[in-house]
């Protein structure tokens, strides 16, 4: 089983170094190594993995299946390993953060600030944007979106549910109207944004509305503020709009009728060595973010 996995190391090294030599260095094996456990890898599978000339390597069909796999297979192994000695480790250096405009500033700012004060060794730089950031390219930690990634080199862990709510300002439905029906958007002016603007408006019941409006962007702050002014409806997450519900200044309509939203999640690369700054500081937000739920998701 050990030889099994290792082999498995050595082929998830190959693909990620673009080259057995790549790889062989990375391990500190010779290259003769390397390519002898790719071969006895691919004999025992029965399949080949990679086709490799003297210049390039690219994925079988079932290279690519399986390295997906064996990523998720040796990340988790590293996990095990390291739930063990999570308590002796302590978050120092510089902790790069990506997430959303309206999540990052509302929710996320305030958590990592009390992160940051239970460990004095630590610099965090938090960066918001609507756009999704390339991770790896970018040189960040950690990213806190909303969804997961289908990229198999990244590690998603789910750190609170999620609901979506169509909503508007007091005075807006005063003057127009509170639809009782998906199909009254229709009739009302909708605020969308995204890039491209998301003008279908899809329910769990699987009805699906193409909302219409004089009014698109592709700044989700700006479009809540639209909302908040009394320009028309929007269809945000409850955690962006919750506080503002809650006051008075938007109100919930189509309460009955939810719409399908991915849960919050961490986002970062797989490392045999993740830091624990970054263990540490998912582990945080799991933990506030699970707290918070009961007050940010309730039914309205």
């Amino acid at each position: 089983m050990a030889d099994n996995l290792f082999d498995m190391l050595v082929f998830v090294r190959v693909v990620e170094a673009g080259s057995l030599s790549g790889a062989a260095r990375e391990l500190r094996l010779s290259l003769a190594v390397v390519s002898r456990k790719l071969a006895r890898l691919e004999e025992r599978l029965g399949v080949r993995l990679v086709n490799r000339t003297t210049r390039t390597l690219a994925l079988t069909e079932e290279g690519t299946t399986f390295h997906t796999r064996c990523v998720r297979i040796l990340a988790e192994i590293d996990e095990a390993e390291l739930e063990v000695t999570r308590g002796r480790d302590t978050a120092t250096g510089v902790l790069r953060v990506t997430s959303t405009y309206a999540f990052g500033r509302r929710r996320l700012a305030p958590l990592l600030s009390e992160f940051r004060s239970h460990h004095p060794g630590l610099h965090i730089q938090l960066d918001t944007s609507d756009s999704i950031a390339n991770i790896v390219e970018g040189g960040y930690d950690l990213a806190v979106r909303f969804g997961a990634l289908a990229d198999s080199s990244l590690i998603a862990r789910q750190l609170a549910p999620n609901i979506r709510v169509i909503c508007g300002a007091p005075a807006y439905l005063d003057r127009h109207g509170r639809p009782e029906k998906p199909e009254d958007l229709l009739g009302r002016d909708c605020i969308v944004f995204g890039h491209p603007p998301l003008d279908d408006w899809v329910f769990d019941d699987g009805t699906t509305v193409h909302v219409r409006g004089s009014l698109a962007t592709n700044d989700g702050e700006l479009a809540h503020t639209w909302a908040l002014d009394g320009a028309g409806l929007i269809m945000k997450s409850i955690w962006d709009v919750r506080d503002d519900i809650d006051s008075g200044r938007l109100e919930v309509v189509l309460a009955k009728q939810r719409l399908p939203a991915a849960p919050i999640h961490a986002v970062y690369p797989h490392n045999r060595h993740t830091a624990a700054k970054v263990r540490l500081c998912v582990d945080f937000l799991a933990d506030r973010l699970k707290r918070q739920s009961a007050s940010v998701l309730p039914t309205i």
